[in-house]
């Protein structure tokens, strides 16, 4: 079990989706929980591409395909006034991301920032 923790899209995003691929390629049971806050929540909004231009829900439908979890802080969604709707289907939300993500540590999931 292992919590990516995404708070920076721009920066994050790509290398984070590249790392669960890879995870996922060398154990294909691990179960992933992606935690997005702040700047992170972007790469999971509607329309949202990466530096190159390519769409970021392609990558990220392809990874919830193979179990992985997208979850999204609601406390940002009020700081930065976004609404659920404005995000893609995959994208699941959770009241806190900084709580999320102790709850994951404490109940053994490992940490990691990419």
């Amino acid at each position: 079990r292992v919590a990516y923790h995404i708070d920076d899209a721009n920066t994050q995003g790509l290398k984070g989706l590249r790392n669960i691929r890879n995870h996922l390629d060398t154990d294909p049971s691990a179960r992933i929980t992606v935690v997005t806050h702040a700047n992170g929540v972007d790469f999971l909004m509607e329309g949202a591409k990466d530096g190159n231009g390519s769409a970021f829900a392609g990558p990220v439908a392809a990874l919830v395909a193979r179990g992985v979890k997208f979850e999204v802080c609601e406390i940002t969604l009020k700081n930065r006034n976004l609404k659920k709707e404005q995000f893609i289907q995959e994208a699941e939300f959770t009241p806190s991301g900084v709580v999320r993500l102790t709850k994951l540590q404490v109940a053994g999931h490992a940490y990691i920032k990419p």
